[in-house]
């Protein structure tokens, strides 16, 4: 796939691992202070900045994955945040996925990864209402849960290790696979391979994942930068 990337800004949080777009702007979600901000769609100002609109503060811990649907925020807690902050009642002990009030940042709900272990992404599946995409790092899968039970619906394997964003697209769903820079698409039946986007390494580290017009946002928990991916995705 031939594609085009480039730097578009920076993220308000010096580690912002997890980025989704909404009809209402950018949420980019922080790994050290657990605090998702809604930023305005416009160019990047002198400094690489886009205009912060708000922020709230969540019960989420080492955040690493970010996703809106049904009129929430989904956050995934990759367990302790410890070693980045002070801990807190809230904090997770391992993977946990949060359903959370975009306005004011209340836990609505909580719910424990499948088959324990941490996390770095999930999906909230528009073609499929009611359920979720995770990455289940401890089994190197992909994992698809019906929200209204927790019940595990399907699970892919994965071609990869440090898996992270997620995204679902009508013909499969995309994944990041960090460490090897690449981000490659799925049948969500057969895992099989569909595509793949190799991100080399002059550009920001992949992260976290949001479907954007004419492809993809990610974001780099490493350097801060938010890049833009245009593909035919």
């Amino acid at each position: 796939m031939a594609v085009k990337i480039e730097r578009w800004f920076r993220a308000p949080y010096a580690m912002p691992n997890g980025v989704q777009a909404t009809d209402d702007g950018i949420r980019v979600v922080d790994q050290v202070t657990d605090r998702v901000a809604l930023l305005e769609v416009s160019d990047a100002d002198e400094y690489g900045m886009l205009r912060l609109r708000s922020e709230v503060p969540t019960g989420s811990s080492n955040t690493s994955g970010l996703a809106w649907g049904d009129g929430s925020l989904w956050l995934a807690a990759n367990g302790s945040a410890e070693k980045w902050r002070t801990p807190r009642d809230t904090d997770a002990d391992s993977g946990e996925i949060l359903r959370v009030d975009p306005g004011t940042g209340e836990t609505r709900g909580r719910w424990p990864l499948p088959g324990g272990g941490g996390t770095h992404g999930l999906e909230y599946d528009s073609f499929e209402s009611g359920t979720l995409w995770l990455t289940t790092l401890k089994s190197q899968t992909l994992t698809q849960v019906r929200i209204s039970d927790w019940s595990v619906l399907r699970v892919i394997r994965l071609p990869y290790g440090r898996a992270h964003g997620v995204v679902r697209v009508e013909d499969g769903v995309w994944v990041v696979h960090t460490s090897d820079r690449t981000i490659v698409k799925l049948d969500v039946q057969s895992g099989n391979e569909l595509d793949r986007i190799r991100i080399p390494d002059r550009y920001p580290e992949p992260h976290g994942l949001t479907r954007y017009p004419e492809g993809f946002l990610y974001c780099d928990a490493t350097s801060g930068w938010v890049a833009r991916i245009e593909a035919d995705a």
